[in-house]
């Protein structure tokens, strides 16, 4: 924490600097135009602390480089030039109100970043809960046929077949909440009030082949066929959230692609970014449920009656993470179509 807390201040007195230099600058080149006092400092310096004001945290900066700024005009820009000068007649006045105009500004822009950053966490939260609420709601049909497919086991003597039967369901249900658990433990990653991805530069393709060799073990997996450029694409990213992104995107189109017989993955690439499409040829998503679809509310259910919801929030929260976004679409094979970007760069096909 405290490494963190001198990085902050050793940014804000960057910006500062940066600034206030920049200021300085541009007003001593602009008193070439004017042999007398220069009219422009006060409008220049009013720019940089507002800036600052913007770029940087809290009060304290901005209130800082407006004192800092009000002295520069008065010391370096109004006569007379390089004194500190408040008794010529509407001097103390003119830089009284520099002074109050600066420190207004600042702590107006300051205002609104924490209104923006409590709207924000306000947003965060909203989608926590609605993800906890859908998994909570969703999770007791699961383990309801677990509690009762054991009781069974334990306490009837049951044919083979039957026993067989119960044991597959026990294990589809225990694998179903077993993926719940990871997206859980993914949402509880982004629910800081600071995010920190552990982004290592990874090939795209790689990622998608381990996606599609854990998808093939589940038993309701459609054939995945893979469209990619010929050249080698890498993007940093945790490999394993954007796995799981993939690895949700399959097993919705599993789940609730209605008539789907396959899903189509294409891999393409547009500048500083590479874009992954998970298609299906299923009946689609009605348009009414497109705006729901990724906040953990969509109403959708597969066969065992089970939300569509919950994987969807968490995948659009993962790539936002990474720099990128995750739209839904009706796919050109009638079924449903998810997008998503990464930044990337690429290299030479070997």
């Amino acid at each position: 924490m405290k490494g963190r807390g001198w990085r902050w201040a050793l940014k804000n007195m960057g910006i500062c600097l940066g600034l206030l230099g920049a200021a300085v600058a541009v007003s001593l080149a602009l008193s070439g135009v004017n042999d007398d006092n220069n009219p422009f400092a006060v409008p220049v310096f009013i720019l940089a602390m507002a800036l600052i004001a913007r770029l940087t945290d809290g009060y304290s900066w901005g209130i800082g480089a407006s004192l800092v700024g009000t002295f520069c005009v008065n010391y370096m820009f109004t006569y007379p030039f390089w004194e500190f000068d408040l008794t010529l007649t509407g001097y103390p006045l003119t830089f009284a109100m520099m002074l109050v105009v600066s420190i207004f500004i600042s702590a107006l822009t300051t205002q609104i970043k924490r209104q923006e950053q409590l709207r924000f966490e306000a947003e965060r939260e909203k989608m926590r809960a609605n993800l906890l609420r859908a998994i909570a709601h969703d999770i007791r049909t699961p383990l309801a046929s677990i509690l009762g497919a054991s009781s069974a086991l334990s306490e009837q003597d049951l044919p083979p077949a039957d026993r067989g039967a119960l044991v597959e369901a026990i294990h589809r249900d225990a694998s179903w909440l077993a993926r719940v658990v990871e997206n859980l433990l993914s949402v509880t990653r982004f629910t800081g009030s600071d995010v920190a991805l552990k982004k290592t530069e990874e090939v795209v393709e790689e990622i998608v082949g381990s996606a599609i060799v854990k998808y093939r073990r589940g038993e309701r997996a459609l054939p995945v066929h893979v469209s990619q450029p010929d050249s080698i694409l890498t993007a940093p990213m945790d490999a394993t959230l954007i796995e799981q992104v993939l690895l949700n995107l399959f097993d919705n189109a599993s789940a609730h692609a209605s008539g789907a017989t396959g899903i189509w993955l294409t891999i393409g690439q547009r500048p500083g970014r590479v874009t992954l499409r998970v298609e299906d040829d299923g009946a689609g998503i009605p348009p009414a449920k497109l705006a729901k679809l990724f906040d953990g509310q969509a109403t959708g259910r597969g066969d065992d009656g089970r939300n569509m919801g919950i994987g969807l929030s968490v995948c659009r929260t993962i790539v936002q993470a990474h720099g990128g976004e995750l739209t839904a679409t009706r796919g050109e094979r009638g079924g449903a179509a998810f997008t998503f970007d990464l930044p990337c760069t690429e290299a030479e096909h070997d």
